[in-house]
């Protein structure tokens, strides 16, 4: 009988209350039939990984909320130096989206973005002079899901759960509402897919659970050649990953996130229905 490698996949905690169970079952259907059994672990108690061949964060939804334990999960993965796809460090450095500043210092076009410490009206302002913009989008720093995540026009008011708190301002990015969010798809470095994600009527998030649709998308050169140049400039290349971008007013995209850690894979749009995601996790075994 020919070996099958035990894979853990992290998932959320029970109480966790966004729908993860039909994605999770095309991952775990992609990765079974490339011949890995596959166990599902909650991340916030996973108890012994030790007897598993890898561990995938895969599905660490509500990582955000309680960030103290996520990054003592990793430190634990790695002090009990268990095998994790992506590497940890590769999860740390992609856990908070101060890594952006470090893709736009290897030249990789980025989302404009500026870190301020603890968010007033002052501070903001000097944000929005710096990115010439008067419509803003702030976000944490540590986020997922657009938790937290909030459109601020000229005249608003800071919503009262960003202000004094870290956080990433943004301009708002005209892409976004015209042509919506694109993001490719790469396993073991090799392009797989893309899609492109657009927000329901009068919003600005293009998740599922604020009413955003996704259809499959045919990835132009200039989108591969930005998602490559990004994943190059990653800490160490990554075994899954999802670029997302966004275009400016003259279409020109921008890195809006690299997800690195627990992104949707939207394999049902891959035209082999996640045959090389499943073939990049079994190589690394």
């Amino acid at each position: 009988m020919p070996f099958q490698p035990r894979v853990a996949i992290l998932v959320p905690a029970p109480d966790y209350e966004e729908r993860w169970l039909p994605a999770f079952a095309r991952k775990a259907a992609a990765l079974t039939a490339a011949g890995l059994i596959v166990e599902p672990r909650a991340w916030t108690d996973p108890g012994d990984l030790a007897g598993h061949d890898l561990v995938l964060p895969l599905f660490a939804w509500g990582y955000q909320r309680d960030v103290a334990a996520w990054y003592a999960l990793l430190d634990r993965l790695e002090s009990d130096r268990l095998p994790v796809a992506n590497p940890v460090p590769v999860l740390r450095w992609n856990s908070d989206k101060a890594y952006l500043t470090e893709l736009a210092a290897k030249g990789v076009a980025v989302v404009p973005t500026v870190e301020v410490a603890a968010l007033d009206d002052a501070s903001l302002a000097t944000a929005r002079n710096k990115l010439g913009a008067d419509e803003v989008v702030v976000k944490p720093a540590i986020s997922g899901g657009a938790d937290g995540t909030h459109r601020i026009a000229a005249n608003d008011a800071i919503p009262p759960d960003a202000l004094g708190q870290r956080r990433l301002v943004q301009p708002l990015m005209p892409g976004i509402l015209t042509d919506g969010e694109f993001s490719l798809f790469f396993f073991a470095g090799k392009f797989s897919h893309a899609i492109v994600k657009r927000p329901a009527s009068g919003d600005f998030r293009v998740q599922e659970q604020f009413g955003g649709r996704e259809t499959g998308w045919e990835a132009s050169d200039a989108a591969q050649a930005l998602a490559v140049a990004t994943l190059a400039a990653a800490p160490a290349p990554p075994v899954y990953a999802r670029v997302d971008m966004v275009g400016d007013a003259t279409g020109r995209l921008h890195i809006m996130e690299l997800e690195l850690i627990e992104p949707s894979l939207f394999l049902h749009h891959a035209p082999d229905k996640g045959a090389a995601f499943g073939a990049a996790v079994y190589g690394v075994i």
